[in-house]
Parts: C-alpha cells; structure tokens; sequence
C-alpha cells in the first residue's frame, strides 16, 4: 500500500527545497504537481512547479468532480486557486509520493485518503527568518510583488496558526532553522515509514 508523505508549512518555511532534496533521497517515490490559477513566476517551469489552469479551466474540473482539495486567495492581483486534482497521476496502489502543502490541503488531502495513506511532514521556521527568506526570494523575481508577498505572510500567520495546527494532532513537527538537520530528520521518519 502506497503512502503521501506531505510536507506542511507556511510560505519560505522551505518547502520547495525540502522537496527537492528529498525526491533526490527517495528516487522512488513520486511527486504530485499541483494545479494553480496563478501567474507563473520567472524561473518556474510548466508542469514541473506547478501545472498552470485558468479560472475556467479549474472551474470546469471542479465540475466533473475531480478536485482532490483546493483553496483560493483574494490576493493584491485578484484570486489565485491552487488545488490537486484526481487527474490520474496518483495510483497508492502502486506508489508512494511526495507532496507540499497548506493546512488547509494537508486536511483535505487527510479526508481524500484517509490517515493510514496520509503521513504529516510539518515543517517550522520562525516568523522573522521565514519573512526574511519570502523577501529575498521575492527580490530576485523579475518583477517583484512585495504587497502579495506581505499579504501572503500576513494570511499564513492566521492559517498557520496554533489552533489550527492543533485540529491535526501532528506526532511530530520539523524545525527548519537548519537545512541539513530537518532534512535529515524528515528522511529518516520517511525511512522509516517506508519499511
């Protein structure tokens, strides 16, 4: 029986790079690539980041009954939906993947599946190095968005926060203050999972 293993966590906690690592650790799991409405950023390739949909395009999947779990911004540009669709990609009868995520896809991803395919990887940085790390990511964009970055931030503080990650019950979370240590932490627990 195949299992997600779900990294959680607010933007610029490092997700994205835990991700890679561990895709790199774990050769064979798979990786779920996620659909957004949003514009794409410089450096970002199609269908590797994320696969980019227009609100319409979303719309219509929802109609047809394929939306997994999705959640939708009011950002400073208008509304962004990210969502995981039931596009055929996923098989836990054969495979285990990896996957990043929100709260909120982390839930209804749980509620998809079920807590015996789902396993939390919840990974935290202190509020002022994740700000620090959101700006300087945001500083190399071609175009910056500082106010969306500032609103994001400020959005994650409230979806982040202590009541709400209490609703999950995590057996554990992974502080990443330093890179190399949580990666080793979160390979380890995915090792032992694997067995």
């Amino acid at each position: 029986m195949g299992k997600i293993f779900y990294l959680i966590g607010p933007s610029a906690s490092g997700k994205d790079r835990l991700l890679g690592e561990l895709k790199t650790r774990f050769p064979q799991l798979r990786t779920i690539v996620m659909y957004t409405t949003r514009p794409i950023r410089s450096g970002e390739v199609p269908d590797v980041a994320y696969h980019f949909i227009t609100a319409e395009e979303f719309q219509a999947e929802k109609a047809a009954g394929r939306v997994i779990e999705s959640r939708t911004y009011q950002t400073v540009h208008g509304p962004w939906t990210y969502a995981t669709l039931d596009d055929g990609a996923i098989d836990l009868e054969e495979h285990s993947y990896l996957m990043a995520g929100t709260l909120e896809s982390y839930g209804q991803t749980l509620k998809y599946y079920g807590a015996d395919r789902v396993v939390p990887l919840y990974v935290e940085v202190e509020p002022g190095l994740r700000l620090f790390r959101a700006l300087a990511r945001e500083r190399s964009q071609a175009e910056p968005k500082y106010a969306e970055m500032c609103r994001r931030f400020l959005a994650d503080e409230e979806d982040f926060s202590p009541e709400k990650q209490a609703a999950f019950h995590f057996p554990r979370k992974y502080m990443n203050d330093d890179f190399d240590t949580c990666l080793g932490e979160l390979a380890d627990t995915i090792e032992k999972e694997l067995q």
